[in-house]
């Protein structure tokens, strides 16, 4: 069973779009049964009084619009056990990464990376909360998501 955990600031924008992406992906792929896919926020903001904030409606948009919906996945913040359960934590920009490990008391195994990573490039998924473009950031979650897809599909050929 492989773990992963993908992480932005509030999950709401481009975490929980990279985690139906992500399972969109890996249940094309046949893969889906041996994973488990979920989505975490650095911070606090968008949970109130014990129960997150639902995905933000122009993310569930752009999800519905490729033929995906978050149902009701809600905002939940990261916690230093993610670290012990998922094999893979992955962050969508440098300061995400950096309060990932502050989270996790540091990365010693090595599972802390960057979404961009899978793509093939550097730098940080757009981020829509303040751009408002959808569209870039669904771009770089997709092929983030794409290259892990291929990636583990390489793997478990060895």
């Amino acid at each position: 069973m492989l773990r992963i955990l993908f992480v932005c600031h509030g999950n709401i924008c481009r975490s929980p779009m990279a985690e139906f992406v992500m399972k969109d992906l890996a249940a094309k792929a046949g893969l889906l049964e041996d994973m488990e896919i979920a989505s975490a926020a650095t911070s606090s903001e968008e949970i109130w009084n014990g129960k997150g904030n639902p995905v933000y409606p122009p993310a569930r948009r752009k999800l519905l619009e490729h033929g995906i919906d978050p149902g009701d996945k809600r905002a939940r913040q990261m916690n230093r056990k993610d670290y012990d359960h998922y094999d893979l934590l992955i962050g969508m920009d440098d300061m995400n990464l950096r309060n990932m490990k502050r989270i996790c008391g540091g990365d010693p195994q090595g599972k802390i990376h960057r979404m961009l990573e899978y793509a093939g490039r550097q730098g940080s998924v757009a981020d829509p909360w303040y751009t408002g473009d959808f569209d870039a950031a669904w771009d770089d979650i997709y092929q983030g998501c794409c290259g892990l897809i291929k990636q583990i599909k390489e793997r478990r050929q060895l």
